[in-house]
């Protein structure tokens, strides 16, 4: 074998171990992963400069999808090339899925019984807290001028009006752009209100009867539709998966659903692992897999294609005007459906009092969600074995 192959093999081998070892350890959240990859990849082994670090996080900012297993298929890609490119990837992405298929069959095995609904009560309130928090940061890097704060107003009305999360997004995209060249031209700020809070003709929010029973291939549609337009952050997957598997197929609950969120959010690796256990709850371990290749193909793909595109689109003025649209309209719509399932969580002392005292440490010490949704677990069990044993 030639020194080359060796070398190549040699790469491979370092890309498959680094992101084996971050995807199974990687917990925080995007912002966390991304500061452990710098950390790994600048930092201990040297592979690229901090520079070049920070320009291919330039590189895969635009791109829709999650952002941490973008820079695994990017970082692989710098390494070991193309094979480097899907490896990096997919080790970053197996762990995750691994441990969240786990979860998912003990969900399904004990999750009815009444120990399990005890956790799953205390750790709601938590996660609705974890929703406030993701605004609060979204709110804050999003929100840059007066006109977003207005269009992100205006956004939110419009996602109250409409069942269409992709509609919101792109009618907001566009309005920002439409707005921007209009305030270059005649140097003014035009009223944006009437314009964005209109009714747009895309229908009410409401609950529709189940469309159809479920089956795989919609399941696949609607995990690679959202992997190929989540901007802005991965809770809009929340936003679609309520609209789409809640309000008009029926093929959750929101009970099921703030569960799926949980599960993403307490387990190493991306948030969009969430699509997998829902494949799994919905269809088992095939239906798992199924979501778990719709939901993060688009990343390796748009990966892959953009990378001579984007560096003239981060000059373009146009395209970002329509990110900064897009990425308010994200807030506005993980603002109308927390809000909502606030509503259904949120139903006593003991919830309410969770939910703020998770948000204030999250906002104001920046506790680790995961030690909270343990302790809400906790709390929740606590609350069954007292009403157990007291016989309430």
């Amino acid at each position: 074998m030639s020194a080359t192959f060796l070398r190549k093999m040699a790469d491979l081998f370092d890309v498959a171990g680094l992101f084996l070892h971050l995807g199974a350890t990687a917990f925080g959240g995007p912002v966390a992963h991304l500061a452990l990859m710098e950390q790994e990849v600048v930092i201990k082994r040297g592979w690229i400069s901090r520079p070049e670090f920070l320009e291919m996080l330039d590189i895969v900012n635009p791109i829709p999808g999650p952002n941490p297993a973008e820079m695994a298929v990017l970082i692989g890609y710098r390494r070991a090339g193309w094979p480097g490119l899907l490896l990096g990837g997919i080790c970053f992405i197996l762990p995750a899925v691994l441990i969240v298929s786990g979860i998912g069959w003990a969900y399904l095995r004990f999750g009815s019984l009444p120990p399990a609904e005890g956790m799953l009560y205390g750790i709601k309130p938590v996660i609705i807290a974890v929703l406030v928090q993701a605004m609060w940061h979204l709110g804050r890097a999003a929100i840059k001028t007066r006109l977003l704060g207005i269009v992100c107003a205006g956004a939110t009305a419009l996602s109250c009006l409409s069942n269409s999360p992709l509609a919101v997004l792109v009618i907001a995209g566009m309005f920002m752009v439409l707005a921007r060249a209009t305030l270059r031209s005649v140097k003014t700020e035009p009223g944006v209100t009437p314009l964005l809070g209109a009714k747009s003709g895309l229908g009410p929010l409401v609950p529709v009867a189940a469309v159809a029973p479920f089956s795989l291939w919609p399941m696949f549609l609607f995990f690679f539709k959202v992997g190929a337009v989540m901007f802005g952050s991965g809770y809009v997957l929340l936003v679609f998966l309520h609209t789409d598997f809640v309000e008009q197929r029926q093929w959750l609950t929101n009970g099921q659903l703030l569960d799926a969120i949980a599960v993403g959010q307490f387990t190493p690796g991306p948030l969009l692992s969430t699509a997998t256990f829902i494949g799994y709850v919905l269809g088992g371990p095939r239906a798992a897999f199924v979501a778990t290749v719709a939901v993060f193909l688009p990343a390796f793909v748009l990966v892959a294609i953009s990378k001579p595109v984007l560096p003239r689109l981060r000059h373009s003025q146009t395209a970002c005007a329509f990110f900064d649209g897009v990425n308010v309209a994200s807030l506005a719509l993980i603002a109308v459906v927390t809000w909502h399932l606030g509503s259904i969580v949120l139903v006593d002392w003991l919830t309410i009092s969770l939910a703020v005292a998770s948000a204030v440490w999250l906002l104001f010490y920046r506790v680790n969600s995961t030690w909270l949704i343990l302790g809400g677990a906790a709390v929740g069990l606590a609350r069954f074995v007292f009403q157990y044993g007291m016989g309430i």
